[in-house]
């Protein structure tokens, strides 16, 4: 019974997240004077809410920078280059199968240069660093260090992990046109969301982002105050799909389009088999290391 109240109050503060961001959106919608769209508005403000959700819980479960991860600059900087490494390693050889599996196909629409590559490059990994800034601390940080002090560590990884997977899945499709929009309508919003994350098309995505979660939380569990490398991991991963996105398209004629999912054309089976084999292997290494 213990062990249900702590997996639902990350829950709870995310609902709490939500339903300021529901009540401060509509306030700066207001306030704009209709030149950004609600939903975007909301979902800009719950995020960030959300990563500043950080200082009050640590406050009340009384943990500081190390427990979260952090590590000295010196250390982080060394780690988040680690990370960035290990993150191309370990999703690399997924581009090059769906490539050659006729899945992903080069753009020849696009008007190549060397800029346009190379901003392409730039804007793809600072986006990519700026996401894994934002859910990093709060799914292999705060997450992580609290759940660590009153359960298991597996039980830690999996549901910082199931959280992180359906976190991205908390989307709704409803819009209003200015006239329409009222108070309660963030919160109509918000009721969409949560009920998107019971849509069976998901799953697919969901599972994949779950082994991501997984990966990242027994390397977080692994490695001491390992927070960068996580980040520098998890750059990579997004770095790279958004510049594969830049330069290729997904071929919705190809025979092997089940390997991807509709969430991004990236992730999906293949990603979900590749990251519990690559695990798998980890594990092993680890075990056979310490006979």
């Amino acid at each position: 019974m213990k062990y249900l109240v702590y997996i639902l109050m990350p829950l709870a503060v995310l609902l709490a997240a939500a339903s300021l961001g529901c009540v401060v959106g509509y306030l700066i919608w207001l306030g704009v004077g209709d030149q950004l769209p609600l939903h975007k508005i909301i979902s800009k403000v719950s995020k960030l809410f959300l990563v500043l959700s950080i200082f009050p819980v640590m406050a009340v479960l009384h943990l500081k920078g190390r427990d979260l991860g952090f590590a000295d600059k010196a250390t982080m900087l060394r780690q988040f280059g680690n990370g960035l490494g290990l993150g191309v390693l370990t999703l690399l050889p997924v581009f090059i199968v769906l490539y050659l599996a006729g899945v992903h196909v080069i753009d020849e629409t696009r008007s190549w240069s060397f800029a346009w590559v190379l901003q392409k490059f730039v804007t793809g990994f600072l986006l990519a660093l700026l996401i894994s800034l934002a859910e990093e601390p709060i799914f292999r940080g705060i997450l992580f260090a609290g759940l660590k002090q009153r359960m298991p560590v597996i039980g830690v990884v999996l549901i910082s992990s199931f959280y992180y997977g359906i976190l991205h899945f908390l989307d709704s499709h409803s819009r209003f046109a200015n006239e329409e929009v009222t108070f309660f309508s963030g919160f109509i919003l918000l009721k969409e969301a949560l009920l998107n994350v019971l849509n069976p098309d998901i799953l697919p995505a969901f599972l994949a982002l779950l082994m991501v979660g997984v990966f990242l939380g027994v390397v977080r569990s692994r490695v001491p105050n390992s927070l960068a490398l996580c980040i520098g991991c998890h750059t990579a991963w997004v770095w790279q799909i958004k510049f594969n996105k830049s330069l290729f398209n997904v071929d919705a004629q190809s025979p092997n389009l089940y390997l991807v999912s509709s969430y991004d054309g990236v992730v999906g089976p293949l990603v979900t088999v590749w990251m519990f084999l690559v695990l798998f292997c980890y594990i092993g290494y680890r075990y056979l290391k310490l006979r």
